[in-house]
């Protein structure tokens, strides 16, 4: 080691300019992507390797896996979790790409809805760093050549971007469908089929093999991966999302061959691929036309060892019934279905409705009940606290679509379940008595649920049909956050439906940037609400109290603000912060480990 590496360790890890070093490299980044968008391959593989050789970039890595990331205390085989700075420092000195890469970690996850469960790859926590380093350098490059109509695991782009491109897509004419899902697409990508696609420098190239190639240890038995890329690891979703690049490319070079519209740009423009990760439409007014696609894409999907899934594709009509199938279809949790109209309401002669999906409505339903049955003895404001986050995150991610109907039903089926509890509790006392205890009026509102108690504000529980329906803008097709224009990105953040109101009105007061360090937020960046005055030394929780930083400059601010089992300075071992987030917040900072 160095002398200027041993100098670098000796700095103390709180005391770091972060500020500097996120500039250095988005700087880099930003070069990057100019590079790649005009074609310049000397160019940005010149910069890949002069970023990812910096001490800026690997120590960035270092703190993303080991301080800002959800899964920062997950161990990989090796059970190291939680370091401390000073091994952070140790980790950034010799962070270099070539080192022997060890096996993921196996773990089961449930997915959501079903019984089944999903297998997770966990590295060590030295090839999660490794492969964020990686991310910072390859990523820019990607971005500058992804496909406009891409959506899933990438920056700055959500499922209600993909599911306004598909609105802006039949809105003025209804169309065939293939509402498609590819089969095991995480396990089954072939190896050398994307590493060709990636042409890459030699050096990323061995480094992404070794990952790819690494085995996976589940219990006590390796077994080897002769194929897939371990759901879990920092890259997976970019080379996951780098093996599907062309789709829509190959779908729109077929529909130049097409005849019937004036010129190759409007048979272009007339057949739209919109994908999110391994979910994907195919959309155009033509039954043969679809039909020719899918086999187009069965093909397509055949060079990178992949298949579409039968019991997940399917072929229908927005508006019309085709052969069993009825009008419209889901996607992303949302039904897309197109009603028809007289010509005075529309005209096309139909409008386009986009619902919540009857399933995620039961699921939903199924959760709320849950919590409810599992709160039998609990006192009100228990309920009220567990209940409150659910119904707020569920709420804002379907505020952007026709909801208020959906809203409402949920409620009074709430309600009645909310009454049986009631009554479950008291069943000695008449119903006028029950309806007093737990429901008030409150704010003109009558029949709230909510708490009674001499003195305190009332503990309320919150109504879906009190969120208000906003129409969600689509991102610029061409725009990345890469492209420099921060102010674009840090406004759409704070427009966000699934964001909680509370971060998304200080991100708005804070003109997108920490307070802290007045480095604009980006897409990636972990955020945390925290008290200016900390509730320890008389801080109230109310807007003029609050901030929003880095989770990183939150722990830092945290350590210096003379907060109870915190030292100024603490050396040995991350703050323990004196923050509580809702529920609902902390599923927003949630990130892939």
């Amino acid at each position: 080691m160095s002398n200027t590496q041993s100098q670098q360790l000796m700095v103390e890890w709180h005391s770091i300019n972060w500020r500097k070093l996120e500039r250095s490299v988005y700087k880099l980044q930003k070069r990057i992507y100019q590079a790649s968008a005009r074609g310049d391959v000397k160019a940005y593989r010149r910069l890949q390797k002069t970023l990812m050789k910096s001490w800026s970039a690997r120590a960035l890595s270092v703190r993303r896996v080991t301080q800002d990331n959800q899964g920062k205390k997950t161990a990989g085989v090796d059970g190291v979790k939680s370091l401390t700075p000073n091994l952070r420092l140790e980790l950034t000195g010799n962070l270099n790409l070539g080192s022997k890469v060890s096996p993921t970690r196996r773990v089961w996850i449930p997915k959501p809805g079903t019984e089944e469960k999903r297998p997770l790859g966990i590295p060590t926590m030295k090839d999660r760093a490794l492969q964020a380093l990686v991310k910072l350098a390859v990523e820019p490059e990607w971005e500058a050549r992804f496909e406009p109509n891409s959506y899933g695991f990438r920056a700055g782009r959500s499922c209600h971007d993909a599911v306004a491109a598909i609105y802006v897509a039949i809105n003025k004419k209804a169309k065939y469908v293939l509402d498609a899902d590819i089969a095991k697409c995480f396990d089954r990508i072939d190896h050398e089929a994307l590493l060709i696609k990636l042409n890459t420098s030699p050096t990323i190239r061995r480094q992404v093999r070794a990952w790819l190639k690494a085995g996976v240890m589940d219990g006590k038995q390796l077994f080897a991966t002769s194929e897939g890329t371990p759901q879990g690891g920092v890259i997976s979703p970019l080379l996951a999302n780098i093996a599907l690049h062309g789709m829509e490319e190959r779908i729109k070079q077929y529909a130049e061959t097409l005849k019937g519209k004036k010129n190759k740009r409007d048979n272009r423009k007339a057949l739209s691929l919109i994908r999110y990760a391994d979910d994907f439409v195919i959309l155009h007014e033509n039954l043969t036309v679809v039909q020719r696609c899918k086999e187009i894409i069965c093909e397509w999907l055949k060079g990178m060892g992949l298949e579409l899934k039968p019991s997940k594709t399917r072929l229908t009509h927005t508006l019309k019934q085709y052969e069993q199938e009825k009008p419209g279809f889901n996607f992303l949790g949302f039904t897309i279905q197109q009603f028809p109209q007289g010509k005075y309401h529309s005209k096309q002669g139909f409008k386009t409705i986009i619902t919540p999906s009857k399933q995620k409505q039961k699921v939903h339903y199924e959760q709320i009940a849950s919590v409810i049955e599992a709160h039998k003895a609990a006192p009100q404001a228990s309920l009220i606290s567990h209940l409150n986050p659910i119904i707020r995150g569920w709420a804002n991610y379907y505020a952007t679509v026709v909801s208020k109907k959906t809203y409402s039903d949920i409620d009074y089926l709430m309600y009645q379940k909310l009454r049986a509890w009631a009554k479950r509790r008291h069943h000695k006392k008449n119903g006028g008595w029950v309806s007093k205890r737990y429901w008030q009026s409150i704010g003109g509102k009558n029949w709230v649920f909510a708490t009674r108690k001499e003195g305190l504000t009332p503990l309320r529980l919150l109504n879906h049909a009190d969120t208000p329906i906003v129409r969600h803008v689509k991102v610029k097709s061409e725009s990345s956050p890469y492209d420099g224009n921060l102010v674009y990105w840090s406004t759409r953040r704070g427009n966000n439906p699934e964001m909680p109101i509370r971060i998304s009105t200080l991100l708005k007061k804070q003109e997108g940037k920490c307070t802290h360090c007045e480095m604009f937020f980006r897409d990636d960046d972990v955020m945390e609400v925290d008290h200016i005055t900390p509730k320890s030394q008389g801080g109230k929780d109310e807007y003029k109290n609050l901030q929003l930083l880095h989770r990183h400059c939150h722990d830092t601010k945290t350590a210096n603000d003379g907060s109870p089992g915190t030292k100024s300075g603490c050396n040995s071992a991350e703050p323990k912060p004196t923050r509580k987030l809702e529920k609902v917040e902390e599923k927003w900072v949630m990130r892939y480990a």
